[in-house]
C-alpha cells in the first residue's frame, strides 16, 4: 500500500517508517494491535455487538488499516485526516466507550506496530521516529476530544497499557468469536512464505497473557520456532537491502 506524501512537521519521521520503510511490519503490527484490543471485555462487547469484525473481518481490517495510514500520513489536522477522525467519532460515540478505553485502543495501534518491528523488522525504529510516534499519538487523542495521553511520553503510554492489561485482560465469549473471525486475518498479513500457511501461526504471534484472554492454546514449539526463524529471516534480509 502506498502511502500518501509526507507533509511537514514533528510526524514526519514516524510517516516515513510506517509508510515507506516498513509498511508490511506496520500492516502486521496495526493488526495485532486491533486484535489486543479483543482481551479487554468492553471493547470485545462493542466489536461483537456490532457484528462487523465477526461477519467482515477483511473488509473491517481494511477500513481502519485504511483510516490509520491516512492519518499518519496525511496528519488528523489535513482535510483527508479531519475526515477520518470525523468517522472515528460518529463510531465510537455509543455508550459504554470510555475515554479510558478509547486510549487504550489508540496505545495498541501506537505501540504494537512498533514492538513488531523492534522484534521482527529490518531494523529497530530509532529514537526521533519514537518521539514522532509519540507526537502523532497525542495529535490523535486531541482530535478526537480526549485528554492528554496516559504516561507522558511513549515509553509511558506502553507502561500504562500494560497496567490496564494486567487490570482488564479477561477471557470471554465475544473474545473467542472475535479471535476466530479475525485469526485468518491475521495469518495472511505475515510475510513472505508464511502468508498462505494456516492460522495457527497467527498464535504464535500472539503473547501469553493475549492467548489466555482470547482462549488461544500455545502453538507448539516447533511451530513458535518456525515462525520466529521465519521472521528473523526476513528481517536479515531487509538489513542487508538496506545496508
Amino acid at each position: 500500500m502506498s502511502g500518501p506524501d509526507l507533509p511537514g512537521g514533528a510526524r514526519d519521521p514516524y510517516a516515513r517508517l510506517v509508510l515507506a520503510v516498513m509498511p508490511e511490519e506496520s500492516r502486521v503490527g496495526l493488526t495485532l494491535g486491533f486484535v489486543r484490543t479483543f482481551a479487554v471485555p468492553e471493547i470485545a462487547a462493542v466489536l461483537h455487538g456490532t457484528g462487523q469484525v465477526t461477519a467482515q473481518p477483511k473488509a473491517r481490517a481494511k477500513a481502519t488499516g485504511t483510516a490509520m495510514f491516512t492519518l499518519i500520513g496525511c496528519g488528523p489536522d489535513s482535510p483527508e485526516g479531519r475526515e477520518v477522525v470525523a468517522g472515528l467519532r460518529r463510531v465510537h460515540d455509543r455508550p459504554g466507550i470510555t475515554p479510558e478505553l478509547m486510549h487504550y485502543v489508540l496505545a495498541c495501534f501506537t505501540i504494537c506496530p512498533l514492538r513488531f518491528m523492534d522484534e521482527h523488522g529490518g531494523r529497530r525504529p530509532t529514537p526521533p521516529e519514537r518521539d514522532a510516534a509519540y507526537t502523532f499519538h497525542r495529535e490523535l487523542a486531541t482530535a478526537l476530544g480526549l485528554p492528554e495521553p496516559p504516561g507522558g511520553d511513549l515509553a509511558g503510554t506502553e507502561a500504562w497499557m500494560r497496567e490496564v492489561e494486567r487490570d482488564r485482560f479477561a477471557p470471554t465469549p465475544q473474545a473467542s468469536a472475535l479471535w476466530a473471525s479475525a485469526r485468518g486475518l491475521l495469518a495472511s498479513r505475515l510475510p513472505g512464505p508464511l502468508a498462505p500457511l494456516t492460522p495457527v501461526l497467527a498464535a504464535a504471534l500472539l503473547d501469553e497473557p493475549l492467548r489466555r484472554a482470547l482462549g488461544v492454546r500455545r502453538p507448539p514449539a516447533a511451530v513458535r520456532a518456525a515462525v520466529t526463524a521465519a521472521l528473523r529471516l526476513r528481517a536479515r534480509t531487509a538489513r542487508r537491502r538496506t545496508a
